[in-house]
């Protein structure tokens, strides 16, 4: 549920681009890929083990809709109109990494669920705060939230 918060949030006309970095074990990138069969999903991890698993679980499930890399975010080439992400880095490290891949869309952006106190981490940059307990309920969403990072 934590990982189809973003897709509240998140455009999802057909024909999106979305990578998203530091996959893990799929999310968000895979509940994302449920929901929304009609965006492409890039999902992207340096550790191969956990893209090998990706990978199986794509295809158990019979996702055409998702390609799985084992690579470093910032050597993935674009374009991407959307950039998901789960508490992967701060938010300037994710801009750092995904520079060179956006596309022309001027809504491109990062999505990124994030928790605890962002003031510091935030400051200086144009984001936007969605709190997930808006959305669901309980003491562990209180401080999460899905940030929006414009892409330039």
């Amino acid at each position: 549920m934590h990982s189809l918060c973003l897709g509240g949030i998140m455009p999802h006309r057909p024909g999106l681009l979305v990578l998203d970095v530091g996959t893990g074990g799929g999310f968000p990138g895979i509940p994302l890929a449920i929901a929304f069969p009609n965006i492409h999903f890039t999902l992207v991890d340096s550790i191969g083990k956990k893209i090998k698993v990706v990978q199986a679980i794509v295809d158990a499930l019979g996702l055409t809709n998702v390609t799985a890399l084992h690579a470093r975010a910032e050597s993935v080439q674009g374009p991407f109109d959307v950039v998901v992400t789960r508490a992967v880095a701060s938010a300037a490290t994710l801009r750092s990494w995904v520079r060179h891949g956006w596309s022309k869309n001027p809504n491109a952006a990062i999505y990124a669920l994030k928790g605890g106190d962002l003031h510091e981490e935030l400051s200086g940059i144009k984001a936007k705060l969605f709190p997930i307990s808006d959305v669901l309920s309980g003491e562990f969403y209180e401080t999460k939230y899905v940030v929006r990072i414009p892409a330039k």
